[in-house]
């Protein structure tokens, strides 16, 4: 009797099936980490530092999910344990898709330059008038950072110029009003031909500000914007995306 139940043991005994879940269980604390840091800083229940400190906690498991996701996929294929070698196959591609945001934000980090306050104008940017208490008491303050940040601006992003609208300048700013309320920004002045609003990242809830001043020029209305980040020496791009985005749409409106 005790020959037949030791033949049936599985090969590798309990091995597999415990690094199969341990592979589970610190993906599971990975994915909460990496996840959770955004949400916990927007929803003000740890500082900025805290929340990177989640994000850098998190990658740390996520690799050490991914080392043992390897060990379970290696340690079941040897033993022919098929389930806790799927587990093993199934953590290492979680590992990889959880990782693939960070991956591209770090690599467009790299392509574009460490700036944040972004403008079709640079000789003359939009103020912030309303928006002004906010910017001065946050980080990147409320003066347009100078030509440095310009000529970096045009080398990075060459595209980003005034738009040229052929309507009066009543009905110009309308449909400059609409489109900033289509993209989700919250508005906080609108006048006769200027409005600012502030536009807040999904994940961290950063805060940008967007200011956009219309004028009337020979061959239509101008519209000039400027978007800026409140922290951080580089927005990755994001300021940028968004004056497309918003450009492109009050084109579409405007026609």
């Amino acid at each position: 009797m005790a020959t037949s139940s030791y033949k049936s043991r599985p090969r590798g005994g309990r091995w597999p099936r415990r690094l199969a879940w341990l592979s589970v269980l610190v993906v599971i604390a990975a994915a909460l980490l990496l996840g959770g840091a955004g949400p916990a800083h927007r929803l003000e229940l740890v500082d900025l530092g805290a929340a990177f400190g989640l994000l850098r906690q998190g990658a740390y498991l996520a690799l050490g999910a991914a080392v043992l996701g390897l060990a379970t996929l290696v340690v079941a294929s040897l033993c022919r344990r098929p389930r806790p070698a799927l587990v093993g196959a199934l953590v290492l591609a979680t590992v990889a898709a959880m990782m693939v945001v960070p991956w591209q934000m770090q690599q467009r980090a790299r392509q574009v330059p460490a700036i944040h306050d972004i403008t079709t104008d640079m000789r003359d940017p939009p103020a912030f008038v309303a928006l002004a208490p906010a910017r001065e008491a946050a980080p990147n303050g409320l003066a347009y950072p100078g030509e440095t940040t310009a000529s970096q601006q045009r080398e990075a992003y060459p595209d980003i110029r005034p738009l040229i609208l052929n309507l009066p300048l009543a009905e110009a700013m309308d449909a400059a009003e609409a489109t900033a309320r289509q993209q989700g920004w919250e508005l906080v002045d609108v006048g006769d031909d200027s409005l600012e609003a502030t536009a807040t990242t999904r994940w961290f809830g950063f805060k940008d500000d967007v200011a956009i001043r219309l004028r009337d020029v020979e061959d239509g209305v101008r519209v000039d914007v400027r978007s800026a980040s409140r922290v951080g020496r580089s927005d990755v791009g994001t300021n940028a995306a968004r004056i497309r985005a918003y450009l492109a749409a009050l084109s579409r409106r405007a026609e």
